[in-house]
């Protein structure tokens, strides 16, 4: 047992020793590069500290570390900055052209074209339901119209003693396509209306 605490207390001996070289290995790099001698390089391992250097900051050529770059990272490209100085340089030139002209301010660059462009646009969305409703009623009105004409041919071919299959297909076809002539003629009536609206 005795062996082992001297063994102990030499193994911290010899710590002790190696962190006070350490130490003062640390206090002349801090101190600043020791006075060279003109036979003894700066970095030579043998005659005072050496510098080890990783390979992305180590310049060969100066063989000492790497101050910054060598070009600008965006040296020959417009960056937001150029553009934003370009953008300022041309407002500023516009601002220096508008107080020098004595014109006053012309109003008729402020008005939108249609006076009413608000308006239709508020609008449009609301009109959207309408259109939709006013289709279905002209549809059912054409309806109630083929209705009413079928009614019309039954009568008259049951008062004629006709079998009322073929003249009332024939007569659907008929009322069909005088529905969708009507409603051709309505739509083209109205879009007129529209266009007269917008002119005046």
């Amino acid at each position: 047992m005795s062996a082992a605490p001297s063994s102990l207390e030499a193994a911290a001996e010899e710590r002790k020793a190696r962190l006070a070289r350490l130490k003062s290995l640390k206090r002349k790099q801090d101190e600043g590069p020791p006075e060279n001698d003109d036979n003894v390089p700066a970095n030579d391992p043998a005659g005072g500290v050496a510098r080890f250097f990783s390979g992305r900051n180590y310049d060969p050529v100066t063989q000492e570390p790497k101050l910054g770059f060598e070009s600008a990272p965006t040296e020959g490209e417009v960056t937001l900055e150029d553009r934003a100085k370009t953008i300022a340089a041309e407002i500023s030139r516009q601002q220096a052209e508008d107080e020098n002209s004595d014109k006053p301010l012309d109003l008729f660059k402020l008005q939108p074209k249609k006076p009413n462009w608000d308006l239709k646009r508020d609008l449009d969305k609301k009109l959207e339901v309408l259109n939709v409703r006013t289709e279905n009623a002209m549809a059912k009105l054409v309806r109630q119209r083929v209705k009413e004409q079928q009614d019309k041919a039954r009568a008259r071919a049951g008062g004629n003693g006709a079998t009322g299959d073929g003249e009332s297909i024939g007569m659907e076809g008929v009322t069909l396509l005088e529905g969708v002539h009507l409603r051709e003629k309505e739509d083209e009536e109205n879009e007129e209306r529209e266009e007269q609206v917008e002119i005046s």
